[in-house]
C-alpha cells in the first residue's frame, strides 16, 4: 500500500505559513527545518518538488512565504 503524499509546491508553501503562523518555525531559519515536520518517507518527494522550483534546502523559510499578505496593511492605503 502506497501512503505517500504528492507534495505539489502551493502544499509546501500553505505548509510552510501554517507552521509560522503556529510559531513553531521562524521565516528566518532554513527551508531545511521543515524536515521535521515531513513525515521521513515523504522528505524526498518534498525535497524534489522544491528542486524542480528552484528552491534550495538551505533558502529560508521566508522565500516560500512571497505572497505573505498583512491584515493591517489594508488599512495604509
Amino acid at each position: 500500500m502506497n501512503t505517500t503524499v504528492k507534495y505539489e509546491i502551493e502544499v509546501i508553501k500553505k505548509e510552510a505559513l501554517q507552521l509560522v503562523k503556529k510559531r513553531l518555525v521562524n521565516r528566518q531559519q532554513q527551508i531545511y527545518t521543515l524536515c521535521k515536520y515531513i513525515p521521513p518517507r515523504d522528505w524526498v518527494h518534498f525535497e524534489l518538488e522544491l528542486e524542480k522550483n528552484e528552491f534550495l534546502l538551505r533558502d529560508r523559510i521566508i522565500d516560500l512565504l512571497n505572497h505573505e499578505s498583512w491584515e493591517d496593511d489594508l488599512g495604509c492605503i
